[in-house]
């Protein structure tokens, strides 16, 4: 079922998701201040690209003790509107049972979206 998902994923948006996080994660790392940033931008793009099959955990923080005043940082410039729309997504695509997988990946990168800092792959 993953290998179909990403694939009909792939095929229907999940490219134009993971190139818009690839180019704001260049974006972010041309500045220094930007750099962690633009790292969690590159982490939403790997999900966001082939979302089935792949797991979210606690992981290694290379932050160690500033993940969570990172997360809050992230989410007042930006992370908040990526978390909402990946959450309407989700629910859009949940009302229809084709959809389902589709929301459940969508409500799966809104999760990584809210607070990807301290969280890996």
């Amino acid at each position: 079922m993953g290998l179909i998902g990403n694939i009909i994923w792939i095929v229907f948006g999940g490219w134009m998701i993971a190139l818009e996080y690839i180019i704001g994660g260049i974006a972010l790392c041309l500045t220094i201040v930007g750099i962690p940033f633009g790292i969690q931008c590159f982490k939403l793009a790997i999900l966001g690209f082939a979302p089935f099959s792949q797991h979210i955990a606690p992981g290694r923080s290379l932050t160690g003790c500033l993940s969570l005043p990172l997360n809050i940082i992230w989410l007042i410039f930006g992370g908040f509107w990526i978390f909402v729309t990946h959450l309407f997504w989700g629910i859009l695509f949940s009302i229809t049972i084709i959809g389902i997988p589709f929301g459940t990946q969508h409500f799966k990168l809104a999760g990584l979206a809210f607070a990807p800092f301290g969280r890996g792959i």
